[in-house]
């Protein structure tokens, strides 16, 4: 009970801070706060099917928040570019309009069915970053996985370190806790073989891993169909999904490497584009911006929020982003965001 309600009071006080931005904003105060833009990141762009138990609910938008979100940033005034436009943007002089741009990572199904006729619409480019491993079907999505296996049981075994242990699923509470315990538990130890370990229990709970890949994650075909767009394109995400700055330097760079032949061998172009997997500070360190930057990449992008200014650390090989959340699908909250009010009121 206690990891829910931490949950919501942390939401709450979101909620608090981003009205609280818009109603600044709206006074056309702390301009400058914007930066010279934003990278907007997305997920999942589909319509919403309720559970109870939503523990990947801030992974997902619907389309039509995705429209009025377009629709808010053109009104506030910001114009849509690719992101390989944004080392021109920042070495270059201010310009007199920010600028937005937007992000898809893993490579999702309904980027393509729900996202991209969004997209179209607003004639905004975007960029799709995809895993290796996913369109290939090699490998799995823990999160993804482990939703559908608490959602289903009444109580789970597994072994965290400490001997096999029963976990009971009796109540909501109860399910995001053992959300919150699997997944500390996939990034303090081996991610690799945590997620073999967590898929074997769903194969056991008659949950397929694989076929929830399969349901969710484009093909190379689908990829191709999206490629054929002016307004897409694909960049790298490793092959593993897992977090680079856990791993050897050699092995993170091999994953780097090998996500980008992946990409040209698909688009027949080598991206300039990569995203860290989580891409949080623990996940995504300065190590693997050098790395993205040594293997080519123009730009890598991290979840680290932020707006776009000259002299970020770490440069273009180690952006920040903007979430857009499925907490808050408000169209001021995207305004709020888009602001930079939120982040210079924490000090960032």
């Amino acid at each position: 009970m206690h990891r829910l309600w931490k949950n919501r009071a942390k939401r709450i006080a979101i909620t608090g801070g981003l009205e609280a931005a818009h109603l600044v904003a709206a006074l056309r105060l702390m301009r400058n706060a914007r930066g010279r833009g934003a990278i907007f990141t997305l997920h999942h762009v589909r319509p919403h099917e309720p559970h109870a138990f939503e523990p990947n609910r801030h992974l997902e938008i619907t389309p039509e928040f995705l429209d009025v979100a377009l629709t808010r940033l053109a009104h506030d005034g910001y114009r849509f570019v690719a992101l390989d436009e944004i080392p021109a943007l920042l070495s270059g002089p201010a310009g007199d309009q920010p600028f937005a741009a937007f992000t898809l990572d893993d490579g999702y199904r309904n980027n393509l069915v729900h996202a991209y006729p969004i997209f179209e619409k607003h004639e905004a480019p975007f960029t799709v970053f995809v895993t290796k491993g996913l369109t290939e079907r090699t490998h799995t999505i823990w999160w993804e996985t482990l939703a559908a296996i608490l959602r289903k049981a009444e109580q789970v075994r597994f072994d965290f370190g400490a001997g096999e242990e029963t976990i009971t699923l009796g109540t909501l509470a109860d399910q995001h806790a053992a959300f919150s315990r699997f997944a500390a538990h996939v990034h303090r130890t081996d991610e690799a073989s945590t997620v073999a370990k967590i898929d074997a229990l769903a194969r056991h709970r008659e949950v397929d891993p694989a076929e929830l890949v399969d349901d969710l994650v484009m093909g190379a075909a689908e990829l191709n169909l999206l490629d054929a767009s002016p307004l897409a394109s694909i960049g790298a995400h490793t092959v593993s999904h897992r977090a680079l700055a856990r791993l050897p330097e050699s092995q993170a760079r091999e994953d780097m490497a090998l996500s980008a032949d992946h990409v040209e061998a698909i688009t027949g172009k080598r991206p300039e584009a990569f995203a860290f997997p989580y891409g949080t500070p623990e996940a995504a360190t300065y190590r693997e911006a050098k790395i993205a930057a040594e293997l080519g990449f123009k730009v890598a992008v991290t979840t680290r929020p932020g707006i776009m200014r000259p002299d970020l650390p770490g440069g273009t090989a180690y952006l920040p982003r903007l979430s857009l959340n499925g907490f808050y699908q408000r169209p001021r909250y995207v305004s709020a965001l888009a602001s930079g009010i939120p982040l210079k009121l924490m000090g960032r």
